[in-house]
This record gives C-alpha cells, structure tokens and sequence, in this order.
C-alpha cells in the first residue's frame, strides 16, 4: 500500500504543474486555460516563465528566558499627598435635574501605573475603576449623598478621600 501511495505522489505533482494553453473561442475571444481546446480548435500551448519567489527573511532568535525573576520591592507604594474631589460647590448644591453631573479628582503625586480611581457614592462603589482624573455619576437620586474617592491597586484600597456631602437638586413634578 505504502509503495502504490509512494508511486502515485509523483503523478499528483506532475498535474498540479500543467500546462497552459490560449486559443481561440467561437466568438472570437482569447481565451487562457489549463485545459485543451475542444476537438476543432486550434491552440498553442504557452511557456511561462517561472514564478517570482522572495526568500523570507530570517528572524532573530527569541530571547533567552530569565533566569532570575526581577526583583519586587517589598516597601507599599508611597501615599498620595493630595487626593481630593474637585468641581463640587462649597455649599454642595448640584442642580441637575436628569441626576447627571461630573466630578474631577485632584491627585499628588500622578496617579501610579496599575493605579484606578473609584468612586464611591454613599458608602458604595459606583461605576467601573479607571484612571482618569474626570468622573462622571448618572441618574443619582435627589436629596443629600455623601461622595468620595479611592485609590485602588487591583481590589486592594490604598487610599481615600474625605467624603464630601453633597445635595442633588432635581426638579419634581407635582
């Protein structure tokens, strides 16, 4: 079995590599095919140069693994001197009367690398972690709310903010 497949394999790549042949159609077309021509039709079978090939480049060899894990400082990171809200009236009276508003973080030192800002309303995480300095609440209730941020290195809380006391105004109707 083994030599019959051996002896056929040949065959196979001699008929991928096949001739080409241009002619003539009834219609007077040129026409290109790896086909004869039907009986009738004179053809001329047509050398074509070979194909263009580029070699692949060889890449560099990937680096060599690690042998040694670099070192992880032991010391937590270094407290932000100032983390605070920002864009919040002094009396804490937010006019919004679809519940949405923005808030700004001020922060120092810059915010870490692998550092989130999180905001928490009324004890509570609201929204998703992210480290823009430029948060913004949606539909809040009317009525008094405490605000604050966090700090957080993955789900670890690092630091906080003061909480600040906060009354959305929102319009109701009778």
């Amino acid at each position: 079995m083994r030599r019959a497949l051996l002896l056929c394999l040949p065959l196979a790549c001699a008929s991928a590599h096949g001739q080409i042949y241009k002619y003539t159609d009834a219609n007077g077309n040129t026409v290109y095919s790896e086909q004869p021509p039907p009986p009738g039709r004179a053809s001329q079978p047509l050398n074509l140069p070979p194909l263009n090939s580029v070699p692949m480049p060889k890449g560099a060899p990937p680096p060599a693994p690690a042998t040694q894990a670099p070192a992880i400082d032991p010391a937590p990171p270094a407290a932000y001197s100032v983390l605070e809200l920002t864009d919040v009236p002094a009396d804490g009276a937010i006019r919004a009367n679809n519940g949405t508003f923005d808030v700004g973080v001020s922060i120092q030192p810059r915010l870490a690398a692998g550092h989130l800002l999180q905001l928490v309303l009324d004890g509570v995480a609201y929204g998703t972690p992210g480290n823009v300095p430029r948060l913004q609440l949606v539909n809040v209730d009317r009525g008094q709310h405490s605000l604050a941020v966090q700090v957080l290195a993955g789900a670890e809380v690092l630091q906080s903010s003061i909480p600040r006391t906060i009354h959305v105004l929102r319009v109701s109707a009778p």
